[in-house]
């Protein structure tokens, strides 16, 4: 009998996924994820049929403990989380952030993110931590001296201290957010996870947070990269480069013929609801490359002018070594997330729609 792949991939499981081992109503090596030969005998967990075999069903339900939860990922993938009937504890600066976490249906924990002892108590009984926290500057603002020290910082002494609070707690599975703009210009040439990377003075910050979290990894942790595309939607630099074009101003960078790895704000919270099961690695998240001209034409279509183009010298000039990496070539392939774990964005092809909410500034709570 041929089985569907994801059966196939299922059978060689040899332990349960993060926090699945004291949830199980019987032993593991018993209930195991696996391919059986029919029986007539029920199993506790329940089974599918496939011809004369059946398919073990185990409890996936886990405790998640969250950071940056509050921004544009973050209130996007709690409820895609509580959806997905677990349980999640979010880190939070203020009682204000805490009401806005639990109107979306999860526990907040008042605390700092540079503190280790307010991350254990984050993590404390925790199966899985997502560190979705960043601090990054939008428009003109990016172009300040030190407006990208916050964001800095996180991705690097934020990051060891929470693989150190994790690995202390007992979290079994670490998850964190990063960036597709790490790999090399490409040209018109596909990207997958095996491309090479550029890294410079700007890239090396979250160079070093996917390093420290691949240090994570060992025969009883599993941890996750996952490298977004450009977010465009309902978010603050959509919101922006919206303003731009209507106020007549430039906002496309690098070769209009290049490729841009963009990923709608839809999906960003289902992809890392998804990774609480991918096997431990990194993974491109987005939808398919769109040509860089049809960016900031989709702009102008929404906007109701005519395309505004793209920045000349002056601005690349000012903007310096933080507009490089944003003017790479990307043309970056998602398939390995996909097969991993089934995931596919609902928005899967860049459209003006895209922005749709956007033009009606209708925004999520901050």
């Amino acid at each position: 009998m041929i089985l569907p792949g994801w059966a196939r991939g299922v059978a060689d499981l040899d332990r349960p996924p993060p926090g699945c081992l004291r949830r199980l109503a019987v032993p593991w090596r018993q209930s195991r994820v696996a391919i059986q030969r029919q029986t007539r005998r029920k199993t506790d967990l329940g089974y599918r049929a496939f011809g004369r075999y059946r398919l073990v069903i185990y409890d996936v339900r886990v405790r998640i403990a969250l950071t940056g939860g509050t921004g544009v990922i973050g209130l996007r993938t709690i409820p895609a989380l509580i959806q997905a009937s677990h349980e999640v504890v979010v880190l939070v600066r203020s009682e204000a952030k805490a009401r806005v976490v639990h109107d979306l249906g999860a526990k907040a924990v008042i605390g700092d993110l540079f503190s280790g002892d307010d991350l254990r108590t984050l993590f404390d009984g925790a199966d899985v931590a997502i560190n979705l926290a960043t601090h990054i500057p939008v428009g003109l603002a990016a172009a300040i001296p030190g407006a990208w020290r916050a964001n800095d910082l996180i991705r690097t002494k934020g990051v060891a201290g929470i693989c150190e609070a994790a690995q202390q707690s007992g979290v079994q599975r670490l998850i964190q957010e990063s960036v597709s703009y790490l790999y090399a210009d490409a040209g018109t040439d596909w990207i997958n996870e095996d491309s090479a990377l550029d890294i410079t003075a700007v890239t090396e910050p979250m160079a070093m947070a996917e390093s420290q979290v691949a240090s994570y990894v060992s025969p009883t942790h599993s941890a996750v990269a996952l490298r977004f595309g450009l977010i465009v939607g309902d978010d603050p630099m959509s919101r922006f480069n919206l303003k731009a074009v209507r106020s007549r101003r430039p906002i496309g960078l690098g070769d209009p013929q290049g490729w841009a790895h963009v990923i709608h704000t839809d999906d960003v919270g289902t992809a890392v609801a998804a990774a609480v099961t991918a096997p431990s690695g990194v993974y491109n998240v987005g939808a398919a490359p769109v040509r860089r001209s049809d960016l900031v034409e989709g702009y102008a279509v929404v906007a109701g002018v005519k395309p505004t183009g793209f920045v000349g010298p002056v601005v690349r000039r000012i903007g310096g070594a933080r507009l490089e990496p944003l003017s790479r070539s990307l043309r970056v392939c998602n398939e390995r997330f996909t097969a991993a774990t089934g995931w596919a964005p609902r928005r899967p092809r860049f459209s003006p729609d895209w922005l749709a909410l956007t033009s009606e500034a209708k925004t999520v709570p901050q």
